[in-house]
């Protein structure tokens, strides 16, 4: 084997120490210790693009606000499951500031994260109905949400959505649901990993569908107006966060505080349920709840049981950030366009060296710089390119454990790699590609 970054023996040895083969089959969290244990040994940092956490310091505004709720006393006092009252205002104005949709404040329900608001989606919509207990998913996308409706043993299917843009995806979305016995439609938009940015006539469509199937649709907004090539970031002001709550009233949106503010840390996210869903009544709910009405059955069956609310604090510092959002006085656009700036770069080093953008196209445009980015080089299936980089001390993703259709790409998040680190990357790159030449 030619000589590499990272001692080949010491790759070698904690793959096999691991016991998965190929590494490239490896979930985002064993990829994480898998790294963790080969640059402990070596003393040699990596360039980390496997796990998507925020690279920027966490909203000052929000850590002041849970100081302060902590002086108070607030962490000996169980929080209302429904949410506190400010935190539950502020999401409405965001909501309808970023997104132009009207939603009262009750409807807006602290998670702890967006992790487990998907959770408590699935546990309530797809025991809504119980000829219909499935998800389809709009594929690539968090491969965790699918465990999640295993572990509830819920059934599921998925399309790779780049195929299908446009006028194509109402006919595709047709055949699935037909073919399915679906109770919810999930996506990301903007799409993890893919980075594609669904259109106002896409979603028209998936509200129509949504409509005609009395499908509740599922928006994971988990990179919330980070479409940057558009500017979202004024208060009230076009463009607005597309959503196909403009064309359907089923639905319910799961928006994360993670990336948009850099609070991953504490566990806090917002569920958006839409007024008609959230006081419509399932008489097939009374199977697991004590009501058959959906919000009643949201808040006191499945978050009660879950975790009996958010944690008090960190909806404190939400609250404050949303405020200050709203408000005009902070600008989270601003700040998380560092990713888009960092992915430009990164992608021009990888094209340099050989590989190429999987998920290229937004339709007709180039596809957005943002959190993440798709690549594949020429030779190597995503499982064993996954593995041969970290040979190179780069780790990243294989896009096959995402729901894509593309085998051979991975996925790289450019949060945790620092502009100091983009030097380095750029060797790596080249003493790969020079080993790895392309005929």
């Amino acid at each position: 084997m030619k000589k590499t970054p990272i001692d080949s023996e010491v790759v070698n040895k904690v793959i096999d120490d691991f016991g998965i083969h190929p590494v490239g089959r490896a979930t985002i969290r064993e990829i994480v210790k898998i790294v963790n244990d080969i640059q402990q040994i070596t003393g040699e940092e990596f360039i980390r693009m496997e796990m998507g956490v925020p690279g920027l310091a966490p909203a000052e505004v929000g850590v002041q606000a849970e100081i302060e709720a902590l002086r108070s006393g607030v962490a000996s006092q169980y929080p209302n499951i429904e949410g506190i009252p400010p935190l539950k205002k502020e999401v409405a104005r965001f909501v309808k500031l970023f997104m132009d949709i009207d939603v009262p404040a009750e409807c807006c329900i602290p998670t702890v994260g967006s992790m487990m608001g998907g959770m408590a989606s699935f546990m309530v919509v797809n025991r809504s109905d119980h000829y219909r207990t499935g998800t389809l998913f709009l594929d690539p996308g968090f491969p965790v949400q699918k465990q999640q409706c295993l572990v509830l043993g819920h059934t599921y299917g998925s399309f790779d959505l780049y195929d299908f843009r446009g006028d194509r995806l109402e006919a595709k979305l047709e055949e699935e649901i037909n073919l399915g016995r679906y109770s919810s439609i999930l996506y990301s938009n903007p799409n993890n990993p893919s980075w594609i940015c669904l259109t106002e006539k896409e979603l028209e469509i998936i509200g129509r569908i949504s409509r005609k199937y009395d499908v509740t649709v599922i928006e994971d907004l988990a990179y919330f107006g980070m479409d940057f090539r558009k500017d979202m970031s004024q208060p009230g002001k076009p463009p607005y966060q597309p959503t196909a709550a403009r064309y359907t009233d089923n639905w319910l949106m799961l928006i994360s505080s993670s990336k948009a503010f850099s609070y991953a840390g504490q566990r806090i996210g917002m569920m958006v349920v839409s007024p008609t869903l959230y006081d419509r009544r399932f008489p097939d709910l009374k199977r697991y709840y004590s009501s058959d009405k959906f919000s009643h059955a949201m808040i006191y069956g499945a978050l009660y049981a879950l975790s009996a609310g958010a944690a008090h604090a960190p909806q404190y510092a939400l609250a404050a950030i949303l405020k200050a959002v709203n408000d005009g006085t902070y600008d989270f656009i601003k700040v998380v366009r560092e990713y888009g700036e960092k992915a430009k770069i990164m992608k021009a080093l990888f094209l340099k060296y050989g590989f190429r953008i999987v998920y290229e196209k937004d339709l007709d445009e180039p596809i957005a710089d943002g959190f993440y980015f798709t690549i594949a080089y020429p030779g190597f299936q995503g499982t064993a390119l996954v593995e041969e980089l970290l040979f190179y001390g780069i780790s990243a993703i294989a896009l096959n454990i995402t729901g894509s259709a593309y085998t051979e790409g991975l996925r790289a998040c450019v949060s945790q790699v620092r502009r100091d680190q983009f030097g380095v990357l750029e060797d790596r790159l080249r003493r790969f590609a020079e080993n790895h030449p392309v005929a």
